[in-house]
């Protein structure tokens, strides 16, 4: 890579040097910068049909903006401070909750916003793309003036006070236009991964279904199980009632304010872990089914000492039998299709026990165990993997954004 002759003090805490031959300028002198206006939510005549595009603080996650997320009518923009944003603008979160305060993103169409987010509209000394991209690349630095992590926001007067290095206006666009191609290069070859993360889990997904409701020997003789969704099982597989394997019992009540970060047991809900108490309901190894809302029928494993709450449903053996089998055959089983519709929707308990499920020997269980856990391991080797390549091109991605927009490394053409 490429380097200037000669370097100089930015006067700019967070980059060092910059080219001797670049200028640095605060935000305000290079651009026009104000904030969005939401319509009263009360007044339906300033949202229903509106034609004006408007967007919610969230859209900063998508960095290019491509399309709205309301829209307000004529009367509603009147009626508030909002105001019309040029396409090729830059919006920043002012709060937010999470990681949202900071960021930045580039609206693709001509729009407006609410009060959250602020508007930065170059003018003809800055390029548009090499601005997103140097504000882009100082977040953390942007995000700290109000606050870091802390509730605090941002306001204008602080985003115009932030500095940026001015190369010539054709480094400008060189820079833009070399790390547009290069970040898309890296965006697309972290895509492919993460579809192949998702490819990897969906083979999984298949391998352990196969294996629990068709066994492992594909030329094996097969019968009908009278189970509607299942078909064939293996001759020699029996068929029973779940209720005839374990009683199934919903957990204990327990409150919020009950739970706390750290105890001597973990509390375990319809999503696995929710924290901790001083007591305990169950001692041992148990499979728990979620009960209620969006957690209905999701299947997790317990060991030790835990308190079951409520909202999960307990499986207690009364027959001999390879916990894990059980539990991935009851995944594969979707059981959420089981729940009670309600506003708080819930596992019709009474109804899974009366499922019918394929059933092997306890030997040909411990077989199929032993087989699924040898290939979930070398499918989570493959998704590690490919997870550490796009933490390495993320870190790429990121490390070179920085050396370019602060001339650390020089782009010709």
């Amino acid at each position: 890579m490429k380097r200037y002759g000669k370097y100089k003090d930015s006067g700019i805490e967070w980059i060092g040097k910059i080219p001797a031959q670049w200028d640095t300028v605060s935000l305000k002198w290079i651009s026009t910068i104000y904030s969005g206006g939401t319509p009263s939510k009360n007044k339906s005549e300033y949202w229903n049909n509106g034609t004006i595009p408007w967007l919610n603080s969230g859209t900063v996650n998508q960095f290019h903006i491509t399309e709205p997320s309301e829209f307000i009518t004529k009367v509603g923009f009147e009626n508030s401070s909002a105001k019309w944003i040029p396409i090729n603008s830059i919006l920043i979160a002012l709060a937010g909750q999470g990681k949202t305060k900071g960021m930045v993103a580039k609206n693709m169409f001509e729009t407006t916003c609410n009060q959250s987010l602020g508007v930065i509209k170059p003018n003809n000394k800055i390029n548009c793309n090499y601005l997103l991209y140097w504000l882009a690349k100082n977040y953390q630095n942007i995000r700290n003036l109000g606050g870091g992590d802390k509730r605090d926001g941002i306001n204008l007067e602080m985003i115009g006070s932030i500095k940026t290095p001015l190369p010539l206006a054709k480094e400008q666009t060189t820079i833009a236009k070399f790390l547009d191609r290069k970040t898309t290069e890296i965006d697309q070859l972290i895509k492919n991964k993460r579809r192949l993360i998702e490819l990897y889990e969906e083979e999984k997904i298949a391998v352990i279904n196969q294996a629990v409701t068709k066994g492992l020997n594909l030329n094996m003789p097969m019968k009908d199980s009278g189970i509607e969704w299942l078909g064939e099982i293996p001759e020699h597989w029996e068929v029973m009632k779940l209720k005839n394997l374990a009683s199934l019992k919903s957990g204990n009540n327990i409150v919020s304010e009950q739970i706390k970060e750290t105890g001597d047991y973990p509390v375990f809900g319809g999503n696995g872990l929710r924290g901790y108490f001083n007591d305990f309901t169950h001692e041992g190894n148990y499979i728990l089914i979620g009960r209620q809302g969006a957690y209905c029928g999701n299947i997790k494993y317990t060991s030790g000492k835990f308190w079951a709450s409520e909202h999960a449903v307990i499986l207690t053996s009364l027959s001999k039998y390879e916990m894990v089998y059980l539990g991935e055959l009851l995944r594969a089983m979707n059981l959420n299709q089981y729940s009670v519709s309600a506003a708080q929707p819930g596992l019709a308990v009474e109804a899974i026990k009366n499922l019918k499920i394929p059933f092997p020997s306890y030997k040909e269980q411990s077989v199929i165990v032993k087989f699924i856990e040898t290939e979930c391991t070398r499918i989570e080797v493959k998704k590690a993997n490919a997870q550490r390549l796009i933490d390495l091109l993320t870190e790429y991605r990121t490390a070179l954004i920085s050396e370019v927009v602060t001339g650390k490394i020089k782009v010709t053409d």
